[in-house]
């Protein structure tokens, strides 16, 4: 056997070109082809006839069937034919067999005769606005699954489909499968009355003197239990998150006066008012010199408890409260550093310990906030 390995001119072996590998040749079977046009009467003026509607017919499944009658009466085995048209042998054999038990007419398509369409335009509107909602509590499920979808509109529109025509509904309205965003009730008060709140605070931020200052308040929770969110994976992979199996809390009390701007917080084991009062007395000592500090907060209990007030008294003055509406998170502008310091901290986080979560958080409030332009982190 010649070897198929040469030296070039610098003395390397090189491997000589080899020609392109030949694709598989089907043999056809001359005595067959002759015996299954016999049995199928498959010859003369049929055969010719059978030739130029294979060519001519626009539908490409319905020439697909033409070829497979056409080889089977060529010699070709079923497994050849598969190979050649690139469909399954099952398909090869379930054309054959239609041919033999109806002729011609067993190789149009057999759903032209179903009826009408179920997945009309009025069935695609129904579907969207059930998906718009939430289910009915009696069936059990508090998520639309194809199959829920399927059976509620049986029940409502009397129109049956199956599972996977559902399926094909949902992609035809884009729906996709994604987290709810989590927000509160309405507020209860007159739109008039929340309004007239919000402008008053608007206007404070916008008429504040040089000696008073005019920050955003509220409390944020941190678990060692890890919030779980969505990350990038390789195909195959899932990435595991190892929970604890006694899930901690710490809370931080933090006020700002704007996005990227003043900074101060303080951390404690309870969300209870010695944590605010904490705060307090850490704005008092950062700014001294300033005549009034406003806190634009929320109607949490501990901003409102007795101790709390005695303690808003003791200031003379220097910390004044200014409620939100109820309800209305939104207005709240450290909200958003709360978003972002879970997103970058508590999503996914591998730390063991409740200290170890906290100096990750003491780390971000620290760095990552103050690394934004003009802003003065400063932490207790």
């Amino acid at each position: 056997m010649a070897s198929c390995i040469h030296k070039n001119h610098r003395g390397r072996k090189a491997e000589k070109a080899r020609p392109p590998r030949a694709g598989p040749r089907f043999q056809a079977d001359r005595k067959a082809a002759l015996s299954r046009r016999e049995t199928l009467n498959f010859k003369g003026r049929r055969r010719r006839r059978w030739k130029a509607t294979m060519r001519q017919t626009r539908d490409a499944d319905l020439r697909r069937r033409y070829q497979v009658v056409w080889l089977w009466c060529e010699g070709f085995r079923k497994v050849d034919i598969a190979a050649m048209l690139c469909c399954h042998r099952n398909t090869v054999a379930g054309v054959l067999q239609a041919f033999q038990d109806q002729g011609e007419l067993g190789l149009v398509d057999g759903r032209v005769g179903n009826g009408n369409l179920k997945a009309t335009d009025a069935f695609i509107r129904g579907v969207e606005g059930l998906i718009a909602g939430a289910p009915d509590p009696q069936w059990n499920h508090t998520t639309w699954t194809a199959e829920l979808l399927t059976l509620v509109m049986a029940e409502k529109r009397g129109v049956k489909v199956s599972v996977p025509t559902m399926c094909r509904v949902l992609k035809q309205l884009q729906a996709r499968k994604g987290r709810p965003r989590p927000v509160v009730r309405p507020c209860p008060w007159p739109v008039w009355k929340r309004q007239r709140r919000l402008r008053e605070i608007r206007k404070l931020i916008a008429t504040a003197p040089a000696d008073e200052l005019v920050l955003f308040e509220d409390e944020v929770d941190i678990h060692l239990n890890p919030k779980i969110g969505a990350d990038w994976m390789l195909p195959g992979i899932q990435k595991e998150v190892r929970t604890p199996g006694q899930s901690v809390k710490h809370y931080i009390a933090g006020a700002i006066t704007g996005w990227g701007k003043e900074l101060i917080w303080v951390a404690g084991p309870s969300k209870c008012s010695a944590l605010f009062i904490k705060l307090v007395h850490q704005l008092c000592q950062q700014f001294p010199h300033l005549k009034v500090i406003h806190l634009i907060l929320d109607n949490y209990i501990i901003h409102t408890s007795q101790i709390t007030q005695k303690a808003i008294q003791a200031t003379n003055g220097k910390v004044q409260l200014h409620f939100l509406p109820p309800y209305c998170p939104k207005y709240n502008k450290i909200e958003r550093l709360w978003r972002d310091l879970h997103a970058r901290v508590t999503r996914n986080h591998q730390c063991k310990t409740i200290e170890a979560l906290m100096k990750n958080a003491a780390q971000f409030l620290n760095t990552v906030w103050s690394s934004a332009p003009a802003a003065s982190t400063r932490a207790a």
